[in-house]
């Protein structure tokens, strides 16, 4: 409550909002933010309705207004109607920040909410969202990680702000799940995926054969034997556009790839190659620029035999792999996400890439890692 009865003396004509999450105990939480100076105190709109009906009780004793945050609530609409009708006076639409990993959007739920108070919205806001939260009807915007985690918190803030005063509405494509994780794997690094993934996902000992390239796209699995490069070839044909071929082939010393096979593959516009094995004709390779990753390389191929099996589930560089999980390779190596989390995981790396943002922001003003992330405090004892 100390930070409340701060910003009131700090801010003695605006509203002050105490964001206390109660869910249980709820007069006794209203009337600590109430003497504390809060204007408006949010309470769990998923709280027992006891707990409701006694914070309104408390409410108007203490002649203050009260939020109800819907965040993971079930069924909100519905809900937002019943605690309007209890006398709650605000509505807060939120999404949090595990839910909006998962492709939850609290912008697009608005609309659904028939209540004669003011809505508020929340959850992973940014000036373009914040402007259609207030088309959508939003009276309240509220914003945190766009602002507090930028390299330039104030120009953040100032841009936001516009959004809200001036908002502005641009039509956009509607993009399928699918494009969109595949446009944020583009943007980010594999070892951003590998943290978002805790630690998880990397191959072993497979590398760039073409530093500097990078390959995103979904798995088609092919599984063979030394040096037999039959399917490989004829996974080509079975690819589309945007894939990534994963070929388990067994051994570093005979190749089942090279630059023939890399040609049909930029004819095709398949994404890239990942091989657990070895790759010859790099020389060729690299003058066409093209994202394959290998353990080796060699100058001999083996003979199309046609053993193995296409688009089975497969072990490549340690990792299992199957058909439609998401690839993603570039200079430091290749991460597989599983394709029921390939959204979920891109967004949760795009976070990783924000906070090391702001990390490195802090190392260039003088600061060391240790000293930004407090080591010392936080080791495991």
């Amino acid at each position: 409550m100390n930070a409340v009865r701060q910003l009131k003396a700090a801010f003695p004509d605006r509203v002050i909002l105490a964001d206390m999450k109660t869910i249980d105990t709820g007069a006794m939480e209203i009337e600590m933010a109430a003497k504390a100076g809060a204007d408006i105190v949010i309470l769990l709109g998923s709280a027992d309705d006891s707990t409701i009906q006694d914070a309104v009780r408390a409410a108007r004793k203490y002649g203050v207004k009260l939020m109800a945050d819907l965040i993971s609530a079930d069924d909100p609409s519905n809900r937002a109607v019943q605690l309007v009708d209890m006398g709650i006076d605000y509505i807060n639409i939120h999404s949090g920040i595990d839910q909006q990993m998962t492709g939850n959007d609290p912008v697009k739920d608005i609309k659904e909410f028939k209540v004669n108070v003011p809505l508020a919205v929340a959850g992973g806001l940014d000036a373009k969202s914040a402007a259609k939260a207030v088309v959508s009807g939003a009276r309240i915007v509220i914003v945190g990680g766009n602002i507090v985690r930028s390299s330039n918190v104030t120009a953040a803030a100032k841009a936001i702000r516009r959004s809200i005063d001036i908002p502005r509405i641009t039509e956009e494509k509607e993009t399928s799940i699918d494009e969109k994780t595949i446009e944020l794997l583009k943007s980010i690094s594999t070892p951003n995926i590998s943290d978002a993934m805790h630690r998880k996902g990397a191959m072993k000992s497979i590398h760039s054969i073409c530093p500097g390239t990078k390959a995103v796209g979904r798995a088609v699995t092919v599984a063979t034997f030394e040096g037999d490069w039959a399917k490989t070839v004829e996974a080509i044909d079975m690819a589309k556009e945007g894939d990534v071929i994963v070929i388990y082939n067994g051994s570093p010393h005979v190749a089942p790839w090279g630059e023939l096979a890399t040609l049909s593959c930029i004819n095709r516009k398949i994404a890239g190659v990942v091989i657990d094995g070895a790759v010859r004709d790099v020389d060729d390779i690299r003058r066409l620029n093209f994202p394959v990753f290998a353990v080796s390389i060699v100058p001999n191929a083996g003979e199309p035999k046609g053993f193995g099996e296409i688009n089975a589930e497969i072990m490549c560089g340690g990792q299992t792999v199957r058909p439609g999980d998401y690839i993603v390779g570039d200079d430091n190596g290749v991460v597989v996400v599983p394709k029921e989390r390939g959204y979920e995981i891109a967004r949760r790396a795009i976070e990783v890439e924000k906070n090391e943002s702001r990390i490195r922001d802090e190392i260039l003003k003088g600061k060391t890692l240790s000293q930004v992330l407090s080591l010392e405090k936080w080791e495991k004892r």
